[in-house]
């Protein structure tokens, strides 16, 4: 799905300038904090704990749990599947945008700034189509799953490393539900939707949910490769190139989340 967008040069450049932005006078984190000095593999922090290349991950990660919260927020709003859908997959789906935006502000207060991006666009039949919304659902699940295993390997302190660990689950946690909610999708709604296709472009059977043995890390081995991905869903220009629907736009809304079980907290 992702895989075959096309990004223009100028809006990845401009999509990565606006990643590298540094806050000004942020606090040293209590969980950089936490990291064992000798967990350091590059050097060069700034005042908040931060290298560069910590803080390039952390911003393409709020900007794509901005993103994530901006879809299941309208999703639950107002893609008329969802309230045709059994209750207990209407919960998945309303646990996701409070995780998703936990996501976000533990993020937020490792970078000190807000996302640099807050409005977003979809392709064509997002929010009305549930095959529409799944395939691009399961899409940006893929994508945030291989991004925060970047993060696994490239971020410089241990403490960052187990944080993505413990998101990239929560995520991994995302595409499964949204491929348990589509054969529950109902017939006026094009439902049981039976296959759901991904962000490799191949359609999926959706039995059994979870098919992965091990988390696909797409072949990424660094941020800027998951930043092309999420580029038209970011910058206007880049969304009209890829066909995306560029008549409407879907701005993030933060809120305090309130997680689904304490023990899952941070």
């Amino acid at each position: 799905m992702l895989a075959n967008l096309s990004t223009s040069a100028t809006s990845r450049k401009r999509f990565l300038k606006s990643m590298a932005i540094v806050g000004a006078g942020v606090a040293v984190s209590p969980l950089i904090a936490q990291a064992d000095n000798g967990s350091d593999n590059h050097g060069g922090g700034d005042s908040s704990g931060l290298n560069a290349g910590d803080r390039q991950i952390l911003i393409a990660a709020e900007i794509a749990e901005a993103l994530a919260v901006t879809t299941y927020s309208n999703i639950i709003s107002s893609a008329p599947f969802f309230q045709r859908l059994a209750s207990d997959d209407q919960g998945y789906l309303q646990a996701a945008v409070q995780e998703e935006m936990s996501h976000y502000l533990l993020e937020k207060s490792l970078t000190g700034q807000d996302s640099p991006y807050v409005t977003f666009y979809y392709p064509k039949g997002m929010f009305n189509d549930a095959q529409t919304t799944l395939n691009v659902l399961v899409s940006l699940e893929d994508a945030f799953i291989a991004a925060y295993l970047v993060g696994v390997r490239d971020f410089s302190k241990i403490a960052l490393k187990i944080a993505a660990a413990r998101i990239m689950g929560i995520e991994s946690d995302h595409r499964t539900l949204a491929r348990v909610v589509a054969p529950g999708v109902a017939a006026v709604d094009g439902g049981p939707i039976e296959t759901v296709t991904g962000i490799q472009g191949v359609a999926e059977s959706v039995d059994p949910p979870n098919n992965n043995g091990y988390e696909r890390t797409l072949g990424w081995t660094k941020i800027s490769q998951a930043v092309t991905a999420l580029t038209p869903f970011a910058d206007k220009t880049a969304a009209a190139k890829a066909g995306f629907d560029t008549s409407v736009s879907f701005k993030f809304v933060s809120f305090v989340p309130t997680l689904p079980s304490p023990l899952g907290a941070y």
